[in-house]
């Protein structure tokens, strides 16, 4: 396991209680922006970008899941955090499930979106296609085949500007550090140890997100004890960008973000 010290901003009231965004493989803390005005109301919020991504460095894959959960506690340590709560999609909700499972003494709660807990063949198909694409044609050849899997075709017409703002965050992600981290992906095997979760977790899921379908997240919530589980309607992939005002909807009552 190696550590990598990521690029990470904080913002918010000095004294309210941590909680820290990690991003998916492929976005930046960027992806966050549409939440920040609320959150910021009851969170000193932590934004980070995870390894190979952004601004942060890219070390040399392979990745594993260990490395990524490192990486994320020392993006707490670096900012004096020593209990946080975590919200991450995708590859950032896989590394919090990993952070509450290491660390629970260190997790407050866990919002858990758009993220798998295994790695089955299927899966692990779809990452050796993607790598294959890369070797050709770089991360842009992978963005044309990602763009329809994160966003709905509504949203993608509607606003624009969310695509292309996703689009400029992706094609900052290095070749390596988008081949490490899915590395780290189809090794993916957390499924097995969710019973042992002592964490509060909220698993929230996509209603057409292809990938962490809203059947597979709700066995991770039957296999976590005392879980929550919710489905934005119409919600593919990058949920929070995708059908923002009702992602915020599902996860207020999981931060206790009750407006006064």
């Amino acid at each position: 396991m190696t550590s990598t010290t990521l690029h990470s901003t904080i913002s918010g009231p000095k004294n309210a209680p941590a909680l820290l965004l990690l991003n998916s493989l492929g976005a930046t803390q960027a992806m966050w922006e549409a939440q920040l005005p609320l959150l910021e109301q009851f969170y000193r919020v932590i934004r980070c970008d995870i390894r190979g991504h952004g601004q942060s460095p890219t070390p040399p894959a392979p990745y594993t899941f260990d490395d990524i959960v490192a990486d994320a506690f020392g993006v707490l340590d670096a900012h004096g955090v020593q209990r946080a709560s975590v919200m991450g999609l995708s590859l950032g909700g896989m590394t919090a499930l990993g952070m509450g499972l290491t660390a629970p003494e260190r997790i407050e709660r866990l919002v858990c979106c758009a993220g798998r807990a295994d790695a089955p063949p299927p899966f692990v198909q779809s990452w050796h296609d993607r790598l294959a694409k890369m070797e050709t044609g770089g991360v842009e050849a992978i963005w044309q085949g990602t763009v329809p899997f994160w966003l709905s075709e509504e949203t993608r017409r509607d606003h624009p500007e969310r695509e292309a703002a996703l689009r400029t965050e992706f094609l900052k992600t290095t070749e390596e550090g988008y081949r490490g981290c899915a590395q780290a992906l189809m090794k993916l095997d957390y499924l097995r140890h969710l019973g042992q979760m002592k964490v509060p977790v909220h698993f929230v899921a996509g209603e057409n997100d292809g990938g962490a379908t809203p059947e597979t997240m709700r066995a991770m919530s039957e296999a976590c004890p005392g879980s929550e589980f919710s489905v934005v309607p119409g919600a593919k992939h990058v949920i929070n960008v995708d059908r923002p005002e009702d992602f915020s909807v599902a996860v207020m009552q999981s931060l206790d973000l009750v407006m006064g």
